[in-house]
């Protein structure tokens, strides 16, 4: 049986990290964007950690921010995992990883026009450029950074690569077990599908979410 790992983000309140923790999943993620609705300080990021047990990872979601900015929060939350979900280029990511020693993730965010083999050289060139990269996020084109709930076209997603990318983009518990069961990710990543509103979790929708995903890894492939 193939585990699919998964990552709640957008966490804001200590409740729903620990419904988070409680369903099951391998990672919780933090928004450090300020105008995104799922924003929250380091500080509390700080403090929410100091809640985490251990081998669950802590990811920090970062929106064209500088070195030294991801640096300062870092001080005051630190987290194990970069994700990159801006416009940063693959070399920008590269060296603020190297300079604050985190691995990072890279969000690629998926155009209609964009076509399989984009993926996979966009792919290989982030592999290139960094041992600190640590896998692909996959997530929906939209107007702002993460978060919009669309979905992309998954049939843009090469066979060999999906085993090693992160699927993100419009999941909820309602086609997550599609989504897991025809693609074979490596991992998921939702944030407002399991939410009562922007930045509020709902734990009911988090044990669906988990319970839908391991649904589709005990499917015969």
């Amino acid at each position: 049986m193939q585990r699919t790992r998964i990552k709640i983000c957008g966490l804001t309140r200590e409740q729903d990290l620990q419904a988070a923790v409680e369903a099951g999943t391998d990672a919780v993620g933090f928004v450090f964007y300020g105008p995104s609705p799922r924003y929250i300080a380091p500080e509390a990021v700080g403090r929410l950690l100091a809640c985490l047990p251990p081998f669950i990872a802590s990811v920090g979601l970062f929106v064209n921010a500088t070195t030294e900015q991801v640096a300062a929060i870092l001080a005051a939350a630190p987290v194990a995992l970069l994700q990159f979900h801006g416009d940063e280029t693959i070399v920008q990511c590269a060296a603020i990883a190297q300079a604050v020693r985190r691995p990072f993730i890279r969000a690629l965010r998926v155009r209609s026009d964009m076509k399989s083999q984009d993926l996979l050289e966009y792919d290989h060139a982030c592999r290139a450029a960094s041992p600190l990269f640590a896998g692909l996020l996959l997530d929906a084109f939209v107007d702002g950074y993460g978060g919009g709930g669309k979905v992309f076209d998954w049939s843009l997603i090469p066979k060999e690569l999906a085993p090693r990318v992160v699927l993100s983009g419009g999941l909820s518990e309602l086609n997550v077990t599609e989504a897991v069961a025809g693609l074979r990710p490596y991992a998921v990543d939702v944030s407002s599908g399991v939410e009562a509103s922007k930045g509020i979790k709902d734990a009911a929708r988090i044990r669906a979410f988990v319970a839908g995903v391991r649904a589709a890894d005990a499917t015969p492939q």
